[in-house]
């Protein structure tokens, strides 16, 4: 080959879709993959990086993030740089961002992408999240703005949403919001829990002898989620919607949602790291506290079992960078969420290898999956001549160790720390440049907006 290229990766196991690892370099150009060659083929480049004895896999991706210091929307130039260190650290190149307002998103993503232009490690794109009839009616204009994915609180009866300044909904404005979805090629990602069970449970007796974890486990209990999740997804069926059920916790949930899908198969189950690695006895206590809850062991267990059958389709993080001020209370009135997008890949890696997962199979939760249903393959997601050179170097053998420190987010606290894992991520390139190098940061903020024009069926029907 006479041409030269900016990059070459040299040594390392590729993992090429359909074919699983390969010993081929790749060389890149202008921020994309440039071809796919033969270790000992010659070919110009103006840097060459030995990543021998390393996993190569594509970037991953958070299709599930909470930016902003009121989690709402990110508005200044820290709310993006230090969460998106976080990510890009863990080998995230792509993340998805809920924006959460009940003023018009025209707006709003206006706003967002000015906080993250020039501020961010890793590229990004949006959900919107629905609350109004303002919203709907504006549906068409947020689908050409480049977002093709809604949020809708199935909780938010009431009141319920009055700390992000959503009003109160109903099943019918869900039902509206599925059918604009069906006719618009995009998909809607609902909160599944059933907020009237979970009031009778939160206003009962609370056993103050159990454990943090146990107790607010007790209080939103799994089938308040699994009752709302088979719901929606029955709905979606009636009006032909795609349904992304976010954040899936729990045995009950998985199996509401898999009946549903045996008559109707555009329903797809997200879940998120803390549900595959913590349970209702960690030691992080009321760091660990989330919507839906941690749960019980045997819950972690059977997410598991549903991930290696193939019935999880990807992995999130819920990711919000609450300072840690606001975990440090009691179950009660401690804060929801925590960071957690760092922990994405290096968790599932590990502890998914660790279960006799394929990599294929670890592959396609953290990145292939989420790219294809949320419109942004084969540009994301996949390792391939023409994709965007967003790129991920694993280290098998280095062990590394989970801080907070690490993980580089403004909330100050992991959930996870001390937790030992026997890999480490390397090198993490976005669109071709160096965001983290040798585990460290570099200056470059390369993170760029991925329009998405469809997403659910109509996303996959494409490819």
């Amino acid at each position: 080959m006479s041409e030269s290229y900016d990059l070459r990766l040299t040594g390392g196991d590729v993992f090429i879709e359909g074919q699983g690892l390969s010993e081929v370099d790749l060389l890149v150009r202008d921020g994309r993959i440039a071809a796919i060659i033969d270790r000992q083929e010659d070919a110009a480049a103006n840097e060459v990086v030995d990543v021998s004895g390393k996993l190569v896999l594509p970037g991953a991706i958070d299709p599930h993030v909470h930016l902003g210091k009121d989690i709402r929307v990110p508005r200044d130039p820290d709310d993006a740089e230090r969460e998106t260190a976080s990510a890009v650290a863990g080998g995230i190149t792509t993340m998805l961002v809920y924006l959460m307002s009940s003023d018009s998103y025209v707006g709003e993503l206006e706003s967002a992408r000015a906080a993250m232009a020039s501020n961010s490690h890793s590229d990004f794109g949006f959900h919107f999240v629905l609350g109004t009839p303002e919203h709907l009616e504006e549906f068409q204009k947020y689908v050409e703005l480049g977002v093709s994915s809604f949020k809708f609180f199935m909780n938010f009866r009431g009141d319920e949403g009055k700390y992000l300044g959503l009003p109160g909904n109903d099943d019918s404005f869900m039902y509206d919001i599925l059918r604009k979805s069906a006719e618009h090629g995009a998909m809607i990602n609902p909160h599944p829990e059933n907020i009237e069970l979970v009031r009778m449970f939160r206003d009962a007796d609370r056993d103050e002898s159990l454990p943090p974890l146990q107790a607010w486990n007790a209080a939103r209990p799994p089938f308040v989620e699994a009752d709302a999740a088979q719901r929606v997804a029955y709905l979606a069926s009636v009006t032909g919607a795609s349904v992304y059920c976010v954040h899936t916790s729990s045995r009950e949930a998985v199996e509401a949602l898999t009946r549903q899908q045996e008559a109707y198969p555009n329903i797809f189950i997200e879940t998120c790291t803390q549900y595959l690695t913590l349970d209702t006895d960690s030691e992080a206590g009321v760091y660990a506290k989330v919507n839906p809850p941690i749960r019980p062991r045997e819950d972690v267990e059977y997410l598991w079992e549903a991930a290696k059958s193939g019935r999880i389709d990807s992995i999130g993080s819920d990711h919000n960078a609450r300072h840690r001020t606001n975990k440090e209370k009691d179950i009660w009135t401690a804060s929801a969420g925590f960071p957690g997008t760092g922990g994405i890949l290096p968790l599932t890696l590990s502890e998914g290898l660790r279960r006799g997962l394929e990599i294929d199979q670890i592959v396609d939760m953290v990145s292939t999956r989420a790219a294809k249903l949320f419109g942004m393959y084969p540009r994301k997601g996949t390792i391939a001549v023409g994709s965007d050179a967003d790129l991920v170097v694993v280290d098998m053998h280095a062990p590394s160790t989970i801080t907070a420190k690490t993980q580089h987010s403004a909330a100050e606290f992991t959930p996870w720390e001390g937790t030992e894992l026997p890999l480490s991520v390397v090198h993490t390139i976005v669109r071709g440049t160096f965001a983290l190098r040798d585990g460290e940061l570099t200056d470059s903020l390369p993170g760029e907006y991925v329009p998405r024009a469809r997403s659910g069926a109509a996303a996959l029907e494409q490819h």
